[in-house]
């Protein structure tokens, strides 16, 4: 596609707790870093400049985590863009802790989350983080007070929103008495959706749903379907999954990661992609059909 073509804004917007208007084409900083999302990235200049290009690809969502790295999406992050560019809304995520490559405990308690909520102000250079999602519930902590304890810090002006991730309905219905939720963020894409009430729970409350694995980390290209709308389109299997998740509900926002510009700004162009009421219809009823 000409470079001319490829904009986040064709995606349409949506706005995170009423008020942070988005494009609805994201990008996710996970795979920033360097393998196992541990360490910096292999080729540090081009984490950069994959950066640097979101702005221009009228990308104004980023999401990020304190974990990445840990800590690297969000130093380079800040390194590539701080000054942030008006009307950028960058969400980040807590409760995790790294002992190695892919690796990742749980940790909820309230003096961890402060320490994390602190670290990633300092890293990403802001004074208040636009979203903040609690990466997992803690079995070892109350639901009560991971999450009174980081309404607190909201009431301090912390973080502006709020977002849970993988979270079931039941999750969601304990925290939501206790503090605003604005987003969530759960595993789904074409071949994974067993969190569909968790999508109509969101649809029905005008809550974000930000799709993590996207494209199955490239897996989700197997699929008879994605080969025969793709061949349709002319485009590429990944451009055709991005544009299903940006048909399927108007509360999607989906955040395709790389470490590539390339791979940026092909999974940004599907954001102009078009997928005909046959073409979702054939996809929507894909699952689990694998060449």
């Amino acid at each position: 596609m000409p470079e001319t073509t490829i904009n986040a804004a064709d995606a349409g917007t949506f706005r995170i707790g009423g008020d942070l208007s988005v494009n609805r084409m994201g990008f996710g900083a996970m795979r920033i870093t360097g393998e196992g999302i541990w360490g910096p990235p292999k080729d540090r200049a081009e984490a950069i400049r994959v950066l640097k290009r979101c702005p221009d690809l009228g990308i104004n969502f980023i999401d990020t985590a304190d974990s990445y790295g840990p800590h690297v999406s969000e130093e380079l992050i800040a390194e590539a863009l701080h000054p942030y560019p008006a009307g950028l809304v960058i969400a980040t995520k807590g409760g995790l802790t790294r002992t190695g490559p892919n690796q990742w405990p749980i940790n909820g308690r309230p003096e961890h989350l402060k320490q994390a909520l602190e670290g990633s102000l300092k890293r990403l250079k802001v004074d208040r983080i636009d979203l903040y999602q609690l990466h997992r519930f803690d079995p070892k902590v109350p639901v009560n007070e991971t999450v009174g304890f980081l309404k607190e810090m909201q009431d301090k002006g912390y973080f502006k929103h709020f977002g849970l991730s993988e979270v079931s309905v039941a999750d969601l219905e304990k925290a939501a008495p206790l503090i605003t939720i604005t987003s969530v963020q759960n595993l789904y894409n074409l071949a994974e959706r067993r969190w569909e009430d968790v999508l109509d729970w969101c649809e029905a409350r005008d809550v974000a749903f930000i799709p993590w694995y996207p494209l199955s980390a490239g897996g989700i290209a197997t699929q008879q379907a994605l080969k025969h709308v793709a061949q349709r389109h002319g485009v590429s299997e990944y451009q055709v999954a991005i544009a299903w998740l940006l048909a399927r509900s108007k509360v999607m926002l989906p955040i395709p990661g790389t470490s590539s510009v390339k791979h940026l700004e092909e999974n940004t162009a599907a954001a102009s992609l078009k997928l005909s009421a046959e073409d979702v219809q054939e996809l929507s009823n894909s699952t689990g059909k694998r060449k």
